[in-house]
């Protein structure tokens, strides 16, 4: 073998080595997921590339590597928080979900006139203006954004009423209003039970969360050991509809932290 024949050897090793340590790092910690539908806006857009710590809340079937996953249950759990914005495993369909976790295990969760009462308190909301954003397809789906100002064409403005949301241990968020007196304004009383969940979206008016029967295409419960891990920080966000477009990146969102 030449001098210059082992380089080369020597480069596809480390190239090889580089590649097994990333994937290694992405099955134990990380894993990139890209945000696909509008259920999360304005705390995740369309587009965004988020990394999620697998790790926040202990391994699961859903989350560990290999060998490491127990059939059912966490391994080295820790508790979720309320407040949290979770990526996890649908319960039924199996496709991956995020959404923001409402109700803890014992929980009682009800939605009145699109207010949000946990444990028979409600929620504060104080508003925040508008969320405005321009109608065009966005995403791989080329999907177009629901409006609270009406029908409004391609270019246009297209806006969502928007207030600040305080849960109980004093995490804040925006929630988004498009439309009163839905379905998912005016629920019944759900009982979290033990050892699952209970998540909605931020796009109160366009998420399908625990307030729909998984019957019917929704979330309802989610068990412990469905949960992959928390969204962490967006890495970059793309307006168009592939995240290759690096034109179309939106420049506010590098390595923005999700709240």
């Amino acid at each position: 073998m030449t001098k210059k024949d082992g380089g080369i050897v020597e480069t596809v090793k480390t190239v090889v080595y580089a590649l097994l340590i990333a994937g290694a790092f992405r099955t134990l910690f990380f894993q990139p997921f890209w945000i696909p539908s509008e259920s999360m806006k304005s705390t995740l857009l369309v587009g965004d590339f988020v990394f999620v710590n697998k790790m926040a809340y202990g391994y699961s079937k859903y989350s560990c590597p290999f060998a490491l996953c127990p059939i059912s249950g966490r391994l080295f759990a820790s508790d979720p928080e309320r407040g949290d914005v979770v990526v996890f495993r649908h319960p039924v369909n199996g496709s991956d979900f995020v959404k923001r976790l409402i109700g803890l295990p014992g929980d009682k969760i009800q939605m009145k006139q699109g207010v949000l009462y946990i444990n028979g308190a409600v929620v504060p909301q104080v508003p925040d203006g508008t969320f405005e954003e321009v109608m065009e397809p966005q995403g791989p789906m080329k999907s177009r954004p629901r409006c609270s100002n009406g029908v409004v064409g391609d270019g246009a403005i297209c806006e969502k009423i928007r207030s600040r949301e305080t849960l109980p241990n004093g995490v804040t968020h925006d929630v988004l209003n498009i439309e009163d007196n839905t379905y998912g304004d005016n629920t019944d009383v759900f009982s979290v039970p033990e050892g699952e969940y209970f998540f909605m979206g931020d796009n109160r008016d366009n998420s399908e969360d625990s307030r729909f029967a998984q019957a019917t295409g929704g979330v309802g419960f989610v068990p412990a050991e469905n949960l992959i891990g928390r969204a962490d920080r967006i890495m970059f966000s793309s307006a168009g509809t592939s995240m290759l477009y690096f034109w179309t990146w939106r420049s506010d969102r590098f390595f923005k932290a999700v709240e």
